[in-house]
């Protein structure tokens, strides 16, 4: 699949999301499943449950060492939900940027920002490989399960790199996978969880990001993706799903953070 035809199947997919609320799959046409990578936001400080659409597959901010007066910049910010949970930790002093290149989600995210009053927020419009944000300009960038669709990782580290003041970090929750997976196993994976669909090996991510000139690459947290053994079972037989299994190849959620 093209570049442009990825980006415009991803616009759909999220547009999709906000009439079809509570489809937890980060993003695809999988939204009636229900299953879903997202982890559990309600006892966060700042949580806005119309921002959460649980498309996630971490919490970026738990590990992302935010402080007062930082500025940070969410990549993929869809309705607000991480950007809320940020703005509460920099204050009035700090500032919190979410971008994200779906108009439907920057609608969405303006509209929860106008009703709770945030006066620390602002939503732009732009894609993650060609930022509409300055040079050196931000102290932490946030991104929760949205670079694996990013057809083009080293482009979207590139600008990470740039924008980043130096000594700034990102703390980025994604998805990768331990190994190449079986062909129909990845394929049925996809129709569960979109995001995997961009997924890369987690060598290969790490080695985008150090290449990338980051420091530091840690990372904090790193969770198995389960997907039901049911619903497994509707595209691939007993014996595939076995063989998967024995492989200990599996799709894998983690926290990782690296400093300019």
């Amino acid at each position: 699949m093209e570049t442009t035809q990825i980006k415009e199947t991803v616009k759909k997919a999220y547009t999709n999301v906000l009439t079809e609320r509570g489809s937890g799959c980060c993003g695809t046409d999988c939204c009636s499943t229900g299953e879903s990578m997202a982890d559990d936001y309600t006892t966060l400080e700042g949580y806005v449950a119309e921002a959460d659409y649980g498309l996630g597959c971490g919490i970026p901010t738990e590990y992302a060492n935010i402080k007062e007066g930082d500025v940070v910049l969410d990549l993929g910010s869809g309705a607000g939900n991480d950007v809320f949970i940020a703005s509460k930790t920099v204050g009035d002093k700090g500032k919190v940027i979410g971008l994200d290149m779906t108009e439907a989600m920057i609608e969405k995210a303006n509209a929860n920002k106008a009703k709770l009053g945030f006066k620390n927020v602002e939503f732009r419009f732009g894609e993650i490989e060609n930022m509409p944000v300055e040079k050196d300009s931000i102290d932490v960038v946030l991104s929760n399960c949205v670079l694996n669709l990013v057809p083009d990782k080293k482009k979207a580290f590139s600008e990470i790199q740039r924008v980043l003041k130096s000594g700034g970090h990102f703390t980025i929750s994604d998805i990768v996978i331990s190994d190449d997976l079986p062909e129909k196993v990845r394929k049925t994976a996809e129709l569960y969880a979109g995001c995997i669909s961009g997924a890369v090996k987690k060598e290969d991510y790490l080695n985008i990001i150090t290449d990338s000139g980051f420091k530091d690459v840690k990372i904090l947290k790193e969770k198995v993706i389960e997907i039901s053994d049911e619903s497994m079972l509707k595209y691939i037989s007993s014996e595939e799903l076995e063989e998967y299994k024995n492989s200990g190849n599996r799709i894998l959620s983690i926290t990782v953070k690296g400093v300019k």
